[in-house]
């Protein structure tokens, strides 16, 4: 297509709608915004590759020497608006039309429109996902599923909303700057503040944000600059936008108070993004014998060093007046067995006690039937809005307690469900599905790297399992054969989906070199069209 803007060339197709959102000015705003952060981007993600050259060699990250007076000193982020100091349970999930109206009428107090972890980031999916937003924002979302026939309308009191952009490290190739792909991040985050940021302040909300896996205060700080810039730009008022930053790797949770400091007037708060962190562990430690973790089933949030993690960051958010909330538990209600239902309501409840007696201020749910659940804990544990009061002064959390990872068990059954995780998700991430139910879980891009990168990692250190076997390419090759065979059931032959994603998963957990993130390749063989 030809440009648009001067240097800015679209190619995705425009389908019906899509000129809602790919405006003239709307372009113009991602191209200064590009044009303005996309090279610093660019150079901290090579800071990034430096910094894990040092990990890959032995060194482990701890606390930086240069900022140790921003993390004595006394501050505070801005005072929160309103409707985020209450935020006991909300509910994540994609960004389609049925989704957004379900969880906005959810009951939760808060939906986080999520763009990283469980949208496929198909052109359609992007731009129908900026469309629902942008009705649901004024109000005016509806849908009728041609199924039932049923019509799906907000409520009087839908849930705040909040977008979670793609992360600093994807890229979005179908809008190109000077013939090089835009930050996704960008792209997703400056398509929603620019249609939106107005119309939800003056509806008494604001421009709120979750941002991914930020792997440094550097990070932080350029998503500060480009919310200085927007409100600029937009006619915002200064400190209007907020974000919630996910602590989901190792090296962000060693710098939980710089970042915070450099988000101070746009900071809405922290999220312990535990599935995104235990992937960042393997990820960053992937040269380690040591750090080779237990099935994945094994490393639960009572598991000290996520323990740690999650109370050291109650400790640092409260003392900054910060909220902070609790992670996903990825269980959800099951269908037609009551045993098993109620077994992992159980489960969702002892987690939300766990984080809820810790100091959470809420915690995220991923189906609206586990809204009543985790509301009940939080309403019984924490009868104010939040717990920002409570400072915990008695934790004391070192660098050599977020380290100490777990041993376990290493089952082939752990290896088997790895493998049939990734091969479904990275099948579903092909079909344009970002999530998907599987083993009564609730499995998203961030659960699915786990997976596959537990694989590599077995595969690398030739990690003995519990009944005496190693772990090699061979094994792994044979178990995902079984694996597409156990599918292929009389009368109903694999889908080509299901071949092409174990050809990736494959590529993934036998290549000689670690893939930083599953959604990397994914996202290039999703646009190539090709296994």
């Amino acid at each position: 297509m030809a440009d648009i803007i001067a240097g800015l060339e679209i190619r995705g197709s425009m389908e019906p709608g899509f000129d809602r959102i790919l405006t003239p000015e709307a372009l113009a705003f991602l191209a200064e915004l590009e044009g303005r952060f996309g090279p610093e981007r660019l150079r901290l993600l090579d800071v990034r590759a430096q910094r894990q050259a040092l990990f890959d060699q032995g060194k482990r990250p701890d606390l930086l020497p240069e900022t140790r007076a921003i993390r004595e000193a006394d501050w505070t982020i801005a005072p929160l608006p309103v409707d985020l100091r209450d935020r006991r349970v909300e509910i994540t999930g994609p960004v389609d039309r049925k989704t957004v109206i379900n969880a906005l009428n959810s009951e939760a107090k808060l939906f986080m429109a999520d763009f990283e972890d469980a949208s496929s980031p198909t052109w359609a999916n992007l731009l129908h996902g900026q469309i629902n937003l942008y009705d649901a924002v004024r109000r005016t979302i509806t849908h009728e599923d041609p199924a039932t026939g049923k019509t799906y309308r907000l409520t009087d009191r839908p849930a705040v909303l909040a977008v979670r952009p793609r992360g600093w490290h994807r890229a979005e190739p179908r809008l190109r700057m000077e013939g090089e792909a835009v930050s996704a991040a960008l792209f997703d985050a400056g398509l929603f503040l620019f249609h939106n940021a107005r119309d939800l302040l003056a509806r008494g909300s604001g421009p709120y944000l979750y941002l991914p896996k930020l792997e440094s205060h550097f990070e932080a700080r350029l998503w500060r600059e480009v919310f200085v810039l927007a409100e600029e730009c937009l006619g915002l008022p200064y400190g209007s936008i907020k974000a919630t930053v996910l602590i989901e790797t190792i090296t962000a949770a060693f710098e939980m108070d710089e970042i915070l400091y450099e988000l101070r007037d746009h900071a809405a708060g922290l999220n312990c993004g535990r599935w995104g962190y235990i992937a960042s562990v393997i990820k960053t430690f992937r040269n380690d014998p040591a750090a080779v973790l237990p099935d994945r089933a094994a490393v639960t949030m009572d598991t000290p060093f996520l323990s740690a993690y999650s109370q050291l960051a109650v400790k640092v958010g409260h003392r900054r007046n910060a909220p902070v909330i609790g992670g996903m538990s990825a269980f959800i209600p099951v269908k037609d067995d009551p045993a098993a239902n109620e077994a992992a309501f159980s489960r969702v409840r002892a987690d939300k006690e766990r984080e809820a007696s810790n100091g959470h201020d809420g915690t995220w749910v991923a189906h609206p039937g586990l809204v009543p659940v985790a509301m009940a804990v939080f309403d019984a544990y924490m009868p104010t809005p939040n717990q920002t009061a409570r400072k915990r002064a008695d934790v004391a959390v070192t660098a050599a307690d977020l380290l100490a990872l777990p041993t376990g068990p290493k089952t082939e059954a752990g290896l088997r469900t790895n493998i049939a995780v990734g091969i479904a998700h990275i099948a579903a991430w092909r079909r344009g599905v970002g999530c998907v139910p599987l083993f009564n879980q609730m499995e998203d891009a961030a659960t699915a790297d786990i997976s596959r990168s537990q694989v590599w990692h077995w595969i690398r250190h030739a990690v003995t399992l519990d009944d005496g076997r190693t772990v090699t390419v061979d094994l792994v090759r044979a178990l995902i054969a079984e694996e597409l065979a156990a599918r292929n059931r009389p009368g109903t032959p694999t889908a080509p989906d299901d071949h092409a994603a174990a050809a990736l998963f494959t590529d993934l957990v036998t290549a000689p070199d670690f893939i930083d993130f599953l959604t990397t390749p994914a996202d290039d063989r999703l646009l190539a069209g090709v296994g």
